[in-house]
């Protein structure tokens, strides 16, 4: 089949809307999938600064939802007519995914960021029959159609608006699930978190879902309204003692703290920010040391790598979606939809914050 994808061909050009082509249907274990709509998330455009480690022509996107139209094999799960959100990657029996930590798979890296499985690679190809780097997150899903693994696509109420569920397969559920899942916050505790783009956002409603008091940080007005309005007190970035602010904000000091910026003054300051024993969680990629000032560390504090929310997507998302129809979680406020052949202005205004969460719609 052939049908139409956003294209990288090489880390420094605009995405380029074309054909390509799928030359077989869905083995065992996969779904066919044609896509409502794929978030935009900092994950596919760091593919630009990878140093070549992501190979290229490659069709990226990986917080895609669709309609199952065909499936491979007996026993898949979805069946045609399912509407799915589609995850990440994992291969399913090594421990951590047999102890219910997918995201630390012992393959993450090799099936969701250096070019994902790679077999059968060869019948997803350009229209002049040019390879295309094999399933990004195991999904390619800037596109009108993504071939997965079944056990990525979650089903979801068929009653729910389909185009807008992708981000909750990554973005949403890594901010939420840092809170839900990593933290286990609820009434009484308190959650600094800082950075207010999509991560972070989905953190503060999160917390405020669990009855937990949030703290924003960030330095764009705007986002910081944006945390106000799901129930944070929002901070700018560049206020002097951050971390006494949020000490007083929170009653002595803050349980947890999430960064998402990845800067290590903010993480500086999130640690201070802490009570003894509390615990900072990262999720943002350092590109750089990491170098903590004397003292951060001190009374049982902690720090960890979060990746994914610690989250089982057939879980979470559900739960997700759940607190969305009770409304508690309005993560659709902060969507913008484009359409797949204005993939290079979501890029563009993702990239200069005009955006929280771009959503592609094939």
């Amino acid at each position: 089949m052939r049908f139409d994808a956003a294209v990288l061909r090489s880390y420094e050009d605009p995405f380029a809307v074309e054909e390509v082509m799928l030359n077989a249907g869905p083995g065992d274990g996969e779904v066919l999938v044609r896509i409502a709509g794929c978030g935009m998330c900092r994950t596919d455009l760091a593919v630009r600064r990878s140093a070549g480690r992501s190979p290229l022509p490659a069709v990226l996107g990986h917080e895609g939802a669709g309609v199952v139209v065909e499936a491979g094999g007996s026993g898949t799960g979805p069946i045609p007519g399912d509407h799915v959100v589609l995850s990440f990657d994992s291969c399913g029996h090594c421990r951590n995914c047999l102890g219910a930590a997918p995201a630390y798979c012992d393959k993450f890296a090799a099936l969701n960021l250096f070019g994902g499985r790679s077999e059968n690679a060869a019948r997803f190809t350009d229209a002049a029959g040019g390879g295309l780097a094999p399933r990004w997150f195991g999904q390619s899903s800037f596109a009108a159609y993504a071939m997965v693994p079944a056990r990525n696509a979650v089903r979801v109420d068929p009653s729910l608006p389909l185009e807008l569920l992708g981000p909750l397969g990554c973005g949403f559920l890594t901010g939420a699930g840092a809170v839900l899942n990593s933290f286990g916050a609820g009434p009484g505790d308190t959650v600094a978190v800082f950075g207010a783009g999509a991560v972070g956002l989905a953190a503060v409603m999160a917390a405020t879902a669990a009855g937990a008091v949030a703290v924003a940080v960030d330095r764009h007005p705007e986002r910081l309204a944006l945390a106000e309005k799901f129930g944070a007190t929002a901070l700018h970035a560049a206020s002097g003692d951050l971390p006494g602010r949020i000490r007083r904000l929170t009653d002595g000091a803050a349980r947890y703290a999430l960064d998402t910026t990845g800067s290590a003054p903010l993480i500086n300051d999130a640690l201070r920010s802490l009570r003894p024993r509390g615990h900072l969680g990262l999720v943002a990629r350092l590109h750089a040391e990491l170098p903590l000032e004397t003292g951060t560390l001190d009374q049982g504090r902690r720090i960890s790598h979060i990746c994914e929310g610690d989250a089982v997507p057939a879980l979470m998302i559900p739960r997700l979606t759940g607190l969305w129809q009770a409304g508690r979680f309005p993560f659709d406020q902060l969507i913008r939809t484009y359409p797949l052949t204005d993939v290079n202005e979501a890029e563009a205004d993702c990239e200069a914050g005009r955006v929280v969460k771009p959503v592609l719609i094939p």
